[in-house]
């Protein structure tokens, strides 16, 4: 029987992606065995948000994906708007859109960078920062922060948009195509990146049902599943935007697909700037939103109503459900429980991260050790998503 080697791989971010550490059972160069082990950055945000108000809580599911911090809070909004049977209005809905598919193009930004870094492609890591950092202006144009916004809240938004940020997408839409051209220009064909990312890591439609993988990695593999055309949410049914898939199922492919998400996310990005609607931007329920700040001058009643909304926020009827979206690495869902009182009884987060490196086991098994970096950033897990 031949002898094998244990290699221990991590837990310092191997492929720049998170505390993760990988077992590999190797023989010769080939790994032949691969156990994942996660929660060396756990930060129970799950039983934290059970701690916090319902409002409150907003702030936890930053924590997870802090690469698409704004995707976190839509869903777990949904989820608690469902429970109260309330409604945003449609410009609150379209601002929302806006702002989650700008964050969807800055994650893929950062795995572009990063991944292409992993690789040896040093220049895309810096043009990819660089136009991410657009965005990240627009992040603190509308909440004053470049990363954990809480800009969605339970009932409409934090703020409405601020007047000097349409000028800034409209700039940042016409800088784009530049962008995705040189992304490309660098990548596309350059022989090292496609011969060390082409039949690396695959990972069929079969497999990817297997292990609950969604996202990129499943379209990937020729399944054109997107939550936001499969179960529309927040408005999603008025844009249109293509869902792009491939058939290889290897890195290559899912390097295309976000490359090819990017450029659909700016295009919804465009008709929501151009069909912004006018009007209210949260819900006109007074018993969930803060007051207007100009009314806290003038009525006792209004300050009194937004310091117990502040301090001791909303009661939630009793009752369950789940809400899913389509984060930058799948779906993304939220099982939000309440008892009727002003905390969350239970949330439980349905993780795209955690299933993309449940599949590891399966993409690296029979790869080549040298593979592995390529194969694991292929999948772009964050673990503060997987270790929540």
């Amino acid at each position: 029987m031949a002898e094998t080697t244990v290699l221990n791989m991590g837990p310092q971010h191997p492929a720049t992606h998170g505390v993760l550490r990988l077992v590999l059972e190797l023989d010769g160069e080939t790994v032949v065995h691969c156990v994942p082990e996660i929660g060396y950055l756990h930060t129970g945000i799950e039983k934290n948000a059970e701690h916090h108000t319902w409002q409150q809580a907003v702030t936890d599911t930053d924590r997870m994906d802090y690469l698409s911090p704004l995707i976190n809070n839509l869903g777990y909004c949904l989820a608690v708007e469902r429970l109260l049977s309330v409604e945003v209005p449609p410009r609150g809905q379209y601002i929302r859109v806006l702002m989650s598919e700008l964050s969807r193009i800055a994650s893929h930004l950062v795995w572009l960078g990063t991944y292409a870094l992993d690789l040896g492609a040093m220049s895309v890591y810096f043009y990819a920062f660089q136009a991410r950092e657009a965005i990240l202006d627009m992040y603190e144009a509308v909440a004053g922060v470049r990363m954990n916004l809480s800009y969605i809240r339970v009932g409409g938004l934090l703020y409405d948009l601020p007047p000097q940020l349409p000028g800034m997408v409209e700039r940042f839409l016409q800088e784009f195509p530049r962008w995705m051209h040189d992304f490309r220009s660098l990548l596309d064909d350059n022989p090292i990146f496609v011969g060390r990312t082409r039949d690396i890591g695959l990972l069929p439609a079969q497999q990817c049902r297997a292990f609950g993988v969604t996202g990129p990695a499943l379209r990937a593999a020729g399944v054109a599943h997107d939550l936001r055309r499969v179960t529309p949410y927040s408005g999603y049914e008025h844009f249109e935007f293509d869902i792009p898939t491939r058939t290889e199922g290897d890195s290559y492919a899912r390097y295309l697909v976000r490359m090819d998400e990017m450029e659909q996310s700016a295009r919804i990005v465009r008709q929501a700037l151009d069909g912004m609607p006018s009007g209210p931007w949260k819900s006109a329920d007074r018993k969930i939103t803060l007051p207007p700040r100009e009314e806290l001058k003038t009525s006792m009643e209004s300050l009194i109503h937004h310091f117990k909304l502040a301090s001791q926020g909303f009661r939630v009827p009793a009752g369950a459900v789940y809400q899913a979206v389509e984060s930058p690495r799948g779906e993304l869902g939220f099982y939000v429980v309440a008892d009727g009182g002003p905390r969350p009884y239970r949330m439980r987060v349905r993780a795209p991260s955690f299933y993309n490196t449940q599949a590891l086991k399966y993409v690296l098994d029979g790869a080549l050790v040298a593979d592995a970096v390529a194969a694991v950033g292929s999948l772009d897990m964050i673990m503060g998503e997987v270790d929540r």
